[in-house]
């Protein structure tokens, strides 16, 4: 360990010795001019202001050719207004564009798209996302770091866009109201912009095309001048929904249901926003996947409900291993069916350094689940150009319980560290209080190091989660343990001239688990790859070797039939990874594994395929197969998932999922058609069908069907 330490020290000096110039261009601000009124919204740029608004055009390759001029030409200005600032592009293209994607949120990697990265605090740490393709897509994400952003956050934005044979163009349209920025009378932003053109799998920058960080690093980021007198000219948003379904069980009467609601925005400040939502409802938010679960332990699912995504960042608390002390779905959702939301407040932004997050959102009765309280408060303060330090509090209470949970947490981030790499250092404490319960052993702790570049990614963690730390609004994958994670890659550009983009090394990537209370060893997981690689025409490869150990101190059931026997087991997989481009009309990824599976062997094939009809019609079919082979007998699973989109533009979407999961027995669908008939409204009609049981299907019968209508309207004043 000592002799593989001391190579990863070496490698780190190393790498850190080249390519030591900094990734940006001298000409790294944009001008931003002022119109009268606002250009014609058509994507076309043929308007006066968009040939006297100062041009950018200095971008440079991340990939493939690093360093070197972009092989198209792309030109960027910016215009503003009272109310919103615009984004002219100037997309130029001799070859095919890759194009196949209308809906909201589309699968951007797959398009040819441009990016723009936007930081109206000019802390260089927080920022939007917005991203367009060819077809007037549109996807956008909240950065909260270096590496982190959240894919489910929906802003209010627009754009159009056009194709002609010089290229695709783009006016993009974003609201002041959208955003939030200091109270100045003239703004300085943190803007970057990027180009992906998927025939050549070319990758270019404005600013910061640094192999070591993306576009999320908003450190690296140029700067927008010329915003003056801006503000929030209308500060309230109203968004009142009605909404009107129905559930019917099988061998129950119908349940017809109405409701109405709505939820209000205040931007108390520009920096500062007030969320008010009372008798809530999410009937249009799309289905979970569930999948096969062959462990003991719960599986994690991502929150997809809009009032929780925006400004996710304020409220984020992280334990390591997949565990969260604040988790948002363990509001409104109890044994795993939703209670009401009765009503709710959230604040939350920055005021200077100070970034707060502050929720309290009741919950109503419903079977056994008595009303409840949920609370959280979470501050964090800025330290040097990427540093923080913060605390955070939460708190549920209901007649049955009394919980809260106190932390605090830091962290140390540098892009200057051996002049030009990143480094990560962090650490948190927090300890929850039960009523009736003793505080022994209710503590947790993380300690990390983390060292994420292109050519070495190095990342080692300790950390504990006692016996009786108990967050009931956060999430735990396994409770008492201790952990040691340290993972570490190389990714080298070797043999280049044979198409290859570059190797995908990973030497080591284990954790190690102890039992808090005994200190015996629970869990081990290494993944080794001795051999992997990405091509430049975007294919990819790898070949993995896996061993795990596992102490079962009991059994626990894998079917209803069948469980594995408590004991000590030690497993060896190995398994292949083969993927093609996902930018063609039809792209396949297949990994196959075999190995050890406690008392007997396991086959799983994993296998994924999109087609691309056109523009308004697009297939993904995801399957998994497992076969195990047990002393007590065999036992087959299969999850199949289908995706199905249609879009009519980019405002008029129809989505299908259907998923069938052998394990659980269960067969459900998922309709959603989604209309935007102004951007901030929109209007959901969903059907759910589900089946269990399947050995009696019948697709007439339904054990379970729900549908509802849901229109959102927007109002700003």
């Amino acid at each position: 360990m000592k002799s593989a330490a001391k190579i990863c020290l070496h490698m780190v000096f190393i790498t850190s010795c080249l390519n030591v110039f900094a990734q940006l261009s001298s000409l790294d601000t944009i001008q931003a001019i002022f119109a009268n009124q606002p250009p014609v919204f058509d994507g076309k740029l043929t308007e006066p202001m968009w040939q006297s608004a100062p041009p950018i055009n200095n971008f440079t390759q991340r990939e493939l050719d690093f360093g070197k001029p972009s092989t198209e030409a792309t030109k960027v200005a910016v215009v503003y207004d009272k109310l919103a600032m615009y984004i002219g592009v100037w997309c130029y293209q001799k070859n095919s564009i890759a194009a196949k994607y209308m809906q909201r949120d589309y699968n951007y990697e797959e398009d040819d798209n441009f990016q723009v990265a936007l930081s109206p605090f000019s802390d260089r740490r927080n920022g939007y996302l917005f991203i367009i393709n060819p077809n007037g897509a549109r996807a956008d994400l909240l950065i909260s770091g270096n590496e982190s952003a959240n894919k489910d956050w929906n802003g209010v934005w627009d754009a159009r866009t056009t194709i002609t044979d010089e290229g695709w163009f783009a006016e993009i349209r974003i609201p002041f109201n959208s955003l939030q920025f200091r109270n100045d009378s003239i703004h300085t932003w943190s803007i970057n912009f990027e180009r992906n053109i998927r025939s050549k799998n070319e990758q270019v920058l404005w600013q910061g095309w640094t192999r070591d960080c993306s576009i999320y690093c908003l450190v690296n980021a140029g700067i927008l001048k010329g915003l003056q007198n801006i503000g929030y000219a209308k500060r309230f948003e109203l968004k009142p929904f009605g909404l009107g379904g129905f559930e019917k069980r099988n061998g129950k009467a119908t349940d017809w249901t109405g409701k109405i609601g709505a939820d209000l925005n205040v931007n108390l400040s520009p920096t500062l926003k007030l969320n008010l939502t009372a008798n809530t409802d999410f009937a249009q938010v799309e289905a979970d996947r569930i999948a096969v679960n062959l462990t003991r332990f719960n599986l994690f699912y991502p929150e997809k409900r809009e009032f929780f995504l925006e400004g996710y960042q304020n409220y984020q608390f992280y334990l390591g291993n997949s565990n969260e002390l604040f988790y948002t779905r363990k509001i409104g959702i109890e044994n795993f069916s939703s209670v009401p939301v009765i009503a709710g407040a959230r604040v939350f932004g920055k005021i200077g350094s100070n970034n707060i997050g502050l929720l309290s959102i009741e919950t109503g009765k419903k079977d056994t689940v008595p009303a409840t309280n949920n609370s959280v408060f979470r501050y964090k303060r800025d330290i040097g150009s990427q540093s923080y330090i913060g605390a955070i509090v939460t708190s549920k209470i209901n007649s049955n319980l009394s919980n809260q949970v106190a932390g605090i947490d830091g962290g140390y981030s540098s892009s200057k560290f051996l002049k030009n790499k990143n480094i990560v250092l962090g650490g948190q404490v927090s300890r929850s209080f039960d009523k009736n319960k003793s505080g022994d052993g209710a503590y947790s702790w993380r300690f990390f190091a983390d060292y994420p570049n292109d050519l070495i990614d190095n990342f080692i963690a300790v950390s504990s989660v006692q016996e009786n730390f108990n967050p009931e609004l956060g999430f735990l994958n396994r409770r008492n343990f201790d952990n040691l994670s340290w993972f570490f890659r190389f990714t080298p550009r070797w043999f280049t001239k044979l198409g290859i983009r570059k190797m995908y090394f990973r030497p080591w990537g284990f954790d190690l688990f102890r039992t808090h209370t005994t200190g015996k060893i629970e869990s081990f997981l290494n993944e080794s790859r001795p051999l992997g690689f990405f091509t430049k025409k975007g294919e990819r490869f790898e070949f993995n070797l896996y061993q795990q150990y596992e102490r079962l101190d009991n059994p626990f059931n894998l079917t209803d039939s069948v469980a594995i026997p408590s004991g000590k087991y030690w497993m060896h997989r190995k398994e292949i990874q083969l993927g093609s481009f996902k930018g063609r009309r039809i792209w396949v990824d297949a990994n196959y594994a075999w190995g050890d599976f406690y008392t007997g062997k396991i086959n799983t094939l994993e296998t994924s395929m999109g087609i691309n009809v056109s523009k308004h019609f697009n297939l993904r079919t995801d399957y998994i197969y497992n076969d195990i082979r047990l002393p007590g007998g065999a036992i087959t699973t299969h999850e199949l998932a289908q995706y199905l989109n249609v879009a009519v533009n980019p405002r008029l979407n129809l989505a299908m999922f259907v998923q069938w999961n052998s394990l659980d027995d269960l067969l459900l669908g998922n309709f959603r058609l989604h209309w935007i008939p102004n951007i901030g409204s929109d209007l959901y009609v969903v059907y759910n069908r589900g089946y269990n049981k399947l050995d009696n299907l019948k697709f007439n019968r339904p054990d379970i069907s729900s549908g509802a209508a849901k229109l959102v309207w927007r109002f700003t004043f």
